[in-house]
């Protein structure tokens, strides 16, 4: 695969509201790549190579687009009476929509103005890390890397429409730190199941009162729905933890090191498919999902790792809004000297990336693939759990030498249990998070800086060990299940659904 780097289109004019240039220009390239992805894989149909680029019909308007480059995709060109005519962002935004409308028979005005603010987004992100200095922990710095973020989803880095300086001094892309709020919450209304003793390690509630942490931004969102709390006393504030705590990619959760502790909250905001608030049908079933993965992963032989979900603590009163869930820390789930990484920093790059130092790319795939895979599918065949292995929720522990030795999976609310779903939805789910959201990114970083390195021969083999019916069909089919995240969300559909388009298959031997 050629490398292709992220060259600036002609910028959008972000002079009159007093922003660089040349910081507008890469902010366009920036949110392109994610909105090329979606609309080449989704929509367009391809047509033909010219040279450097790949042309693409638009079958809305039976236009031809161009593109240079395949897993980013740059310099988006249109045709018009014969020519190539380069899109700025604005424009590339203008035509997806013009598409979409042709090709469903359905508008949507939001989904256009979130692809804007998604660029907005990275254009203010571009200018807060010229100011700020990355995480010195490695671990930390792979969490706070993606700059460009989901690699197909239309508006990955949509904050809501909300002004910068209400979201960036949260914001894990910009390095922010910061501390937790701390609440005071009546006794008489506190909602808790599963193990929640870590709350109270980080501060003292006056009596007849219970610790509750808050993420500072949650807060700001809430304040008109908890107004009420705070005037009649259900709700005091305590000032704020002593310490820092670091979002993670996730944005609404945090990570404490000096209590090896993740806190999850509500955020409602819209970030990528959904509102990420702590939905009361999810927390009723965190605590018999949770102990399902755990019960898979007790059962392992080796190092893989599930950081569970032990509890939450919230309001009655503002069940949703309030709620915090207590997520393990690394403790001893960690092998001794290993440094966990996110699984989707790899693809993203950040400095100290042991891709970039990866001598021998077959070596590290095949210590990376023992890892992840195994862990994945025994999860499925063996217990009926369907773990969501994508890019954010997957922590690859390296060694000393950047060599892959361990998985960590996280996120219950995303698991599927068999047969709540059925074993061929439980199944497609699972080849699309950890096939084509995880391990064909990561193929195409490897084989992006290590130009001529086949990954594939490799996860066929892999793949190919392990004793599950649905596999010869995954290796010999012609296609495999793509999330469509463009049609979804300009159809209006529901976030947590889930609607697949085909795409080729490199599993499949002479692809």
């Amino acid at each position: 695969m050629e490398r292709v780097d992220l060259m600036p289109p002609p910028a959008d004019d972000d002079s009159a509201h007093g922003a660089d240039p040349a910081t507008g220009a890469l902010a366009d390239a920036y949110a392109a790549v994610p909105l090329l992805n979606c609309l080449l894989r989704e929509v367009a149909r391809p047509v033909r190579r010219e040279g450097g680029h790949r042309v693409y019909r638009l079958p809305g308007g039976d236009r031809l687009l161009r593109v240079r480059g395949t897993r980013r995709p740059a310099e988006p060109e249109v045709e018009i009476a014969g020519a190539w005519h380069r899109l700025g962002h604005t424009e590339l935004v203008k035509l997806v929509a013009e598409e979409l409308r042709r090709h469903t028979g359905l508008s949507n005005h939001e989904l256009p103005a979130e692809m804007l603010d998604s660029r907005d987004t990275v254009a203010a992100l571009l200018a807060a890390r010229a100011r700020a200095t990355p995480p010195g922990d490695l671990y930390l710095r792979s969490e706070q890397s993606l700059l460009t973020g989901h690699t197909h989803h239309p508006a990955p880095k949509a904050r809501g429409g909300g002004p910068a300086a209400d979201w960036l001094p949260y914001a894990p892309e910009a390095y922010a730190r910061f501390p937790m709020a701390l609440l005071g919450l009546r006794e008489d209304t506190v909602v808790e199941e599963g193990d929640t003793s870590a709350l109270d390690t980080l501060g003292t509630a006056p009596p007849g009162y219970r610790l509750l942490p808050a993420h500072p931004w949650q807060l700001d969102l809430a304040g008109r729905e908890l107004a009420a709390a705070f005037a009649d006393g259900r709700l005091i504030r305590l000032g704020t933890t002593t310490f820092d705590t670091w979002p993670t990619a996730a944005i609404r959760t945090l990570y404490a090191p000096g209590h090896d502790l993740f806190l999850k909250f509500s955020l409602d905001v819209r970030i990528t498919n959904d509102i990420r608030r702590l939905w009361h049908h999810d927390l009723l079933a965190l605590r018999r999902t949770d102990a399902a993965v755990c019960d898979a992963f007790a059962a392992f032989d080796g190092p893989p790792a599930w950081l569970g979900d032990r509890g939450y603590r919230t309001a009655g009163f503002a069940f949703e809004a309030l709620a915090v869930l207590v997520r393990d820390g690394f403790g001893d789930r960690l092998l001794p000297g290993a440094t966990p990484l996110l699984a989707a920093g790899l693809v993203e790059g950040f400095d100290g990336s042991p891709l970039d130092r990866a001598a021998d790319p077959g070596a590290w795939w095949a210590a990376y693939l023992a890892r992840v895979v195994p862990p994945a599918l025994a999860a499925f065949a063996e217990h009926g759990v369907v773990i969501e292995a994508h890019l954010q929720n997957t922590l690859v522990a390296v060694d000393v030498d950047g060599l892959p030795v361990q998985a960590l999976y996280r996120d219950a609310e995303g698991v599927k249990l068999l047969p709540e779903v059925s074993r061929q939805a439980g199944w497609e789910r699972l080849v699309y998070c950890l096939v084509v959201n995880h391990l064909m990114e990561i193929a195409g970083a490897l084989a992006e800086g290590h130009p001529g390195f086949d990954p594939w021969p490799a996860a066929r083999r892999e793949l190919a060990r392990h004793d599950l019916p649905e596999i010869p069909a995954l290796l010999s089919s012609p296609t495999l299940p793509a999330k469509t995240n463009l049609l979804l969300r300009w159809t209006g559909a529901d976030g947590a659904d889930a609607r697949y388009r085909p795409l080729p298959n490199p599993l499949r031997e002479g692809t």
